[in-house]
Formats: C-alpha cells, sequence, structure tokens
C-alpha cells in the first residue's frame, strides 16, 4: 500500500519540490497539499506538472479532515510549523518536518506528543545525504583541531541566522570533543558581531545572498595547517532523497527523531 503523503507548504520552493518528488516515488500517494497562499490551486499544477486532481487546503485542519493520511512533509515556516507539526500529530498522523528555527522547549513538546500518541516525527536541518556527511566529517576531525569555525551561505529568504544546519554542526563537534573556547584567544571587535556568535566553543558566521541555495564550509585550523569541509546543494532537488528516506522510515520510530544521519549511521 503506498504511503499517504500531506504536503504542507505547498507554494513554496521546497513544498513544490517536495511535492514533485513524492508523485515520482512509486511508493507514495500524495493525497493532500496545504498553503493558504494558493489555497483551491491544484497541486501538480502548482509544482508545474500536469493536474492530479488534489485541491491545495488552505490550513492543516481542512486537509486532514476526512483526508486519511499517514505522514504530513512541513517546510513551512518558523512561526507556524510548531503548531502543525503538534496538529498533525492530534490526528495521529506521522510527521517529517525541514524547517529550523524551533528552541529546545518546542523540540521537546514535539517528543513528548509523538509518544503519547505512538507516533513517530523526523526533524532534519538538513535532509541533503552530503551535508550530513560533512557534519559527521567535521565532528570526526574537530577532535583532532584546536579551533573550529562555521561559514554557513544560504539564499536571502531564508528567516532564520544561523541555520539548523550550522546549528546541528556545532552541536556534533561539541558531543564529539567537549567545550572549547571558540576562536582567538585575544581580540576587540571593531564592529560587534565581527566574530559571529559561538555555540559550544565554536564560531559561526552566516551569509545570506541572492543566488545562493545552501551552502557550508567548516575550517579547521591547527599550527601551521587548516582543513576545510564544505557542502553545496546547487538545487533543491539535492534533500528530496532524504526527504522520501525519512517518509518511509518515519512509521518505524516513536518520538522526535532530531538528524537525518540517526537514520543513514544505525550505530
Amino acid at each position: 500500500m503506498a504511503i499517504r503523503v500531506v504536503v504542507s507548504g505547498a507554494g513554496g520552493k521546497m513544498g513544490r519540490e517536495v511535492v514533485r518528488a513524492v508523485l515520482g516515488a512509486d511508493d507514495m500517494a500524495l493525497v493532500g497539499a496545504v498553503d493558504p497562499s494558493y489555497a483551491g490551486r491544484d497541486a501538480g499544477q502548482l509544482a508545474g506538472l500536469a493536474e492530479i486532481g488534489v485541491a491545495v487546503s488552505s490550513t492543516l485542519a481542512e486537509c486532514l479532515n476526512g483526508t486519511p493520511a499517514d505522514c504530513v512533509v512541513d517546510f513551512t515556516a518558523p512561526h507556524a510549523v510548531f503548531d502543525n507539526v503538534i496538529q498533525a500529530l492530534d490526528a495521529g498522523v506521522r510527521v517529517v518536518f525541514g524547517t529550523t528555527g524551533l528552541g529546545d522547549e518546542q523540540l521537546s513538546a514535539i517528543d513528548r506528543k509523538a509518544r503519547e500518541r505512538g507516533l513517530g516525527v523526523i526533524h532534519a536541518p538538513n535532509f541533503a545525504i552530503g551535508a550530513v556527511l560533512m557534519m559527521r566529517f567535521a565532528a570526526e576531525a574537530a577532535r583532532f583541531f584546536d579551533q573550529v569555525e562555521i561559514i554557513e551561505l544560504h539564499h536571502d529568504q531564508k528567516k532564520d541566522a544561523p541555520s539548523g544546519t550550522a546549528i546541528k554542526t556545532a552541536e556534533m563537534i561539541r558531543e564529539a570533543r567537549g567545550e572549547r573556547r571558540g576562536g582567538a584567544p585575544a581580540g576587540v571587535e571593531l564592529l560587534p558581531g565581527a566574530r559571529g556568535g559561538e555555540l559550544g566553543g565554536v564560531r559561526i558566521h552566516s551569509v545570506r545572498l541572492p543566488g545562493l541555495v545552501a551552502h557550508q564550509e567548516v575550517i579547521l585550523g591547527l599550527a601551521g595547517q587548516t582543513l576545510t569541509i564544505r557542502h553545496d546543494s546547487l538545487d533543491r532537488a539535492s534533500f528530496m532523497p532524504g526527504v522520501l528516506l525519512a517518509i518511509r522510515r518515519v512509521s518505524e520510530i516513536t518520538g522526535l527523531v532530531y538528524g537525518l544521519e540517526r537514520l543513514l549511521f544505525e550505530e
């Protein structure tokens, strides 16, 4: 039986890509789409494909009312995603979401709700397989280097900074080597913020420019040498294998799984 998928945020760039990916997957069926800006439009046409007979709903509640679904995929905005996830869980539907910007308390609340309902939720700050490997390689390398800095670059429409991928990378580095002081041991910022933010001893710098999609480099330094690990997503299609993997695997878990690496590297 095909996995019945609802795409929330179907009119956005990521949402349209997810619609195309789900429609192209032999083991999935698109049963609903949500986006208040495009309510009433055919989801297939909205994604640049032929008409498929699935109308875009204005709210998730409207879409789930009377539409049997197995998984909601949410790529909306930080102010909307938490309520969407809780709403889907209350409706008995599993969730895969990539929107970042949620705090620890919100993620904990999602985990509790999912466990109460006996359902799975997968949240990945980055669904690109190469980005997951970049984070893993950086965490491993950071054990052997004194200092690490992250430069993340995204399109100018991204709402949050730093990116969820950068935060996740810094968290993985801290877990691998413990917390260390970030950046140079002494110095004066002539412009506040010039040295970036700091998480777990790792400096993070955010760039927002038109023309970019999603990019990150991790620069590690020792006396006389540096190591740079970089990943570039040049097209949003790069995220789709990870999204489809999460849709297929979310039925196997209970509670919140944070990070695609939890699915790729089962240790």
